[in-house]
């Protein structure tokens, strides 16, 4: 056997089960040797889909995820994809052809090292057919323990070496979580029980400690809420309130600010999350909690920082409470609880309907779908002015039920972010919820949802527009073609992909929705909903205040 075939054993063996790419002549032997191994080849129709479905195939499942690409122009057409991840810190691993080091007039050849760097990520190589178990084992290691996405360049001379033996791949052995300083915990601890309206932020890397958290903050009667990221980890608690920063209810905003202890968990507390540090009152005292020592403080001053994993700390700082023979009420008062029942959700806020006959409120249109779609679902949003609309009103099921890749704001992620979702969770229901200037930007994929025969439901926002620079520019006098388009018919393109095509104009269009979903669900949904263009969404303030 050959390198190419020895990189696609070894990386199956270390756990890959799903492979996202375009196959061209320098990735086709590795990707088809994953394939031989048990893997399953996911063929996207651009290398930028291909990439942020291994993304959201990663962060969804909680596995490896596996991107195949061409040398040059298949990691280039990747980049953005790639940067996403990058900035995600999601453990996923590219496998990216390169030319050979004497093909230096070759039209592929790029510096593909540097290209990674730039945009965060790690940049390893497949040095040897002597080094090329050992080398794949390194760049799997460094994504999965180090979360981070590596690409793992892989030279074509190298990869037609010869490898005369069988590959013996080697056990990565799982590494206990980091355990917090005791001292750390006891001041953590100390902060707790004198806080009378503690509230706790989880993030990202919280997102494995929900019923940890959950007890601490039991103990200590504090308020639970989460970043965009982890949006579900809390659905279901009576004290949860659903998501901090520009997503985040009145109500919750109004409790955030309220705290006089907040405590942030495996998140960053950057400006999205906190409305630029608007959330955390003059008098609040903030504690991070996170495995990294330099996101501690990172984008806020903080007055405690705890190194350490999450659900260990959270631990820790419970049995420290329990020791103490202490349970302060914390936030957790009768009247606190009856104000989330009754108002802590965006469908408990009213607002004035401003569907048109012509095109349909995007509120009414959320919150209509939410009651016709099973709540087994897994949701997917794209970015741009729309996002909140799905971002709030559309219920999701828990932390596993929200795909959201916005890490680097580019528009077009999200349909190929719902299909990687989808085969991580093919039990539930995939929603798409796009605008159309990221539709459009990502269309090509509506091929690989019909093709793979998903039943996903597409929800495109329609507003003929890139709406948030409309409503940002507009109200000054701005000129505004550069940024508007004509109507387009998306719904009859999706037909032509293949899709079942629907056009909504009002609430009563939306009755085939239901058709579609008591059918076989053969064929993926695409709603063209054309929406009305109403204000500017509450978050574009916050949004354009951090450009």
């Amino acid at each position: 056997m050959n390198v190419a075939e020895v990189v696609g054993r070894t990386v199956a063996a270390l756990g890959a089960d799903h492979v996202f790419g375009v196959v061209g002549s320098g990735n086709f032997h590795v990707t088809n040797a994953l394939v031989a191994a048990g893997a399953r080849f996911v063929a996207a129709r651009h290398e930028g889909g291909a990439a942020t479905m291994a993304d959201a195939y990663a962060r969804t499942s909680g596995r490896l995820g596996v991107l195949s690409v061409h040398q040059g122009c298949g990691l280039t057409n990747a980049l953005t994809g790639i940067t996403e991840a990058a900035k995600s810190r999601t453990p996923l691993l590219v496998l990216a052809a390169e030319t050979a080091s004497a093909a230096i007039r070759s039209n592929f050849r790029i510096d593909q090292d540097a290209l990674a760097t730039a945009v965060g990520a790690r940049a390893e190589r497949v040095h040897s057919a002597a080094t090329a178990v050992d080398d794949v084992a390194r760049a799997v290691r460094l994504a999965t323990e180090g979360r981070r996405t590596v690409v793992l360049n892989l030279p074509l001379d190298v990869q037609a070496a010869e490898f005369d033996s069988e590959p013996h791949v080697p056990q990565l052995p799982a590494l206990n979580p980091v355990a917090p300083f005791a001292a750390a915990v006891r001041e953590l601890a100390d902060r707790l029980v004198t806080a009378q309206r503690p509230v706790f932020i989880a993030g990202r890397g919280a997102r494995h400690a929900g019923a940890e958290l959950r007890a601490l903050a039991e103990a200590c009667g504090a308020l639970l809420a989460t970043s965009a990221v982890a949006r579900g980890l809390f659905r279901d608690d009576p004290w949860s309130l659903d998501v901090s920063g520009g997503f985040a209810t009145p109500l919750a905003a109004e409790l955030i600010s309220g705290a006089d202890l907040v405590v942030g968990w495996g998140t960053a507390l950057n400006m999205w999350t906190t409305r630029h540090g608007n959330l955390i009152g003059a008098g609040s005292a903030l504690v991070q909690v996170d495995v990294e020592s330099e996101a501690i403080g990172a984008h806020r001053p903080v007055d405690l920082g705890v190194l350490g994993d999450v659900a260990a700390t959270a631990e820790a700082a419970r049995a420290e409470l329990a020791d103490r023979g202490v349970r302060p009420a914390g936030y957790r008062d009768p009247e606190v609880r009856e104000r989330i029942a009754s108002a802590g959700s965006w469908r408990d806020v009213a607002f004035d309907d401003e569907s048109t006959p012509d095109a349909i409120d995007p509120r009414a249109l959320t919150i209509a779908l939410d009651a016709l779609l099973p709540e087994e679902r897994v949701l997917a949003v794209d970015s741009g002015n729309f996002m909140g609309y799905p971002s709030m009103f559309l219920r999701v099921p828990d932390e596993q039920g929200f795909c959201f890749t916005q890490a680097f704001q580019s528009i077009g992620l999200g349909l190929a972010t719902a299909i990687g979702a989808a085969l991580a969770r093919p039990d539930r229901l995939p929603v798409a919820a796009l605008g159309d200037g990221g539709a459009l930007m990502g269309i090509a994929e509506l091929e690989t949802a019909a093709r793979l025969g998903l039943p996903m439901v597409i929800v495109v926002y329609n507003d003929h527009a890139y709406g948030a620079e409309v409503h940002h520019f507009g109200p000054d006098g701005h000129r505004l073609d550069t940024v508007e388009f004509p109507d387009t018919d998306l719904a009859a393109a999706a037909r032509g992909f293949g899709c079942t095509g629907l056009t909504v104009r009002a609430e009563a269009d939306l009755a085939p929705v239901r058709d579609w979903l008591n059918g076989p669900r053969a064929t993926p949904l695409v709603i063209d909903a054309k929406i009305a263009p109403g204000e500017g969404a509450w978050w574009l303030v916050e949004a354009f205040r951090g450009h």
